[in-house]
């Protein structure tokens, strides 16, 4: 591996529409059975949420496709300088709602994007971590010295799994959900709390000459796959010993009558095993490299919902001498959960805020539920 340094020196975002709120989710999602849903205040003062953004209209229908929102996001990148988006040498796009399963989410998204060149593309698949491969890839492409420049980007469209017409009848009571708020965390959870959009980074083998950049340090991640049964899974069913059944081992009525795209998780699974099993790794990164708490600037954890908020928050202060509230920032409770895209836009935010100085760290801690993937990364503000 070469001695080059990696920067991120412009960030974007594309969003859908207007932002929706809380009391206006039915009325583009549509409501089950015609009737509200009764666990829907339930998630929402578990998750936080007050906005997020559906490519959709009120009927239901798609406005974006992701890969549009993914080429709108990196046309963004350049929108001071379009010529600029001919030199990108590589386009790394990670996503959990391909609009297709293919061809890849990247080479559509290329297709987008006429003005760009014949490139290398590349997709990284999986669930909220493949945003952070797909940043690894080009960050690994750059610092070999292969490519001088990249674009990663993180994107999701998750609200045409969420509509009425093809989502499941609710299925928890809502006694169950006061009494346990992880049992809101099934079927009917994910319609309170995904959002769609994406988000781009242009990288770099040079900073900026004016104004900040962000330098990768390092980019570390882990999968306990070896031991854990899948959690979180679409396109499947999970069988009684604990296996996946894929949709190809399923006839064509099983995939509509058992809703095997619709995405699922094993609750018990999630409650045991989430939080602790992120924490192993951030003490192992943290003893090996002589990183403190106290190095710390600004604390980037992407939480799918304020109720692992506490939760993670115990988890550093036990694995790593604890990071203070102050020094957090989360932007799911106006954008929602964004999956992939999810870290992009609070460090897409964060170098847009005015906040960073140089010298800062920022440390960006990404859970995956799938079957229990983690990605880390430290960057330092240049």
């Amino acid at each position: 591996m070469s001695d080059k340094q990696v920067y991120i020196n412009h960030t974007s975002k594309f969003f859908p529409n207007n932002p929706v709120s809380n009391d206006e989710m039915e009325e583009y999602l549509g409501y089950i059975d015609g009737r509200p849903s009764k666990s829907k205040k339930i998630v929402l003062r578990n998750n936080g949420i007050i906005n997020r953004y559906y490519a959709l209209d009120k009927n239901g229908k798609s406005t974006h496709t992701n890969a549009q929102m993914t080429a709108l996001a990196v046309r963004e990148l350049f929108k001071n300088d379009p010529n600029k988006i001919k030199e990108v040498e590589l386009l790394s796009c990670g996503t959990s709602s391909p609009d297709q399963v293919m061809p890849s989410h990247a080479v559509m998204a290329h297709g987008w994007l006429p003005e760009m060149e014949a490139i290398e593309v590349v997709s990284p698949a999986g669930v909220c971590c493949a945003g952070m491969h797909a940043i690894k890839y080009a960050y690994l492409a750059i610092k070999s010295g292969e490519m001088h420049n990249a674009v990663a980007t993180g994107s999701e469209r998750f609200s045409g799994l969420l509509v009425s017409d093809v989502f499941e009848e609710e299925a928890q009571k809502l006694k169950e959900m006061e009494e346990n708020p992880f049992i809101a965390f099934q079927k009917d959870f994910l319609r309170w709390m995904l959002s769609d959009g994406a988000s781009a980074f242009l990288m770099s083998d040079k900073p900026n000459t004016k104004g900040l950049s962000l330098r990768i340090d390092w980019i570390e991640g882990v999968s306990y796959a070896n031991e854990m049964d899948t959690c979180m899974y679409m396109g499947g069913e999970k069988q009684e010993d604990g296996t996946l059944k894929g949709f190809m081992d399923y006839t064509p009525e099983e995939i509509m009558n058992k809703s095997i795209f619709s995405i699922k998780q094993d609750i018990t699974l999630l409650s045991d095993n989430i939080v602790h099993l992120g924490g192993k790794k951030i003490k192992e990164i943290m003893d090996r490299r002589g990183l403190t708490a106290a190095d710390v600037d600004h604390f980037l954890p992407h939480i799918s919902s304020d109720f692992f908020k506490t939760k993670i928050y115990d988890l550093v202060e036990y694995y790593g001498g604890g990071i203070p509230y102050e020094k957090w920032f989360i932007n799911l409770y106006t954008v929602g959960n964004v999956g992939a895209a999810s870290v992009y836009l609070m460090i897409d935010e964060l170098f847009h805020s005015g906040r960073l100085k140089k010298g800062e760290r920022l440390l960006l801690l990404v859970p995956e539920s799938a079957r229990f993937s983690y990605m880390y990364a430290l960057l330092t503000v240049v």
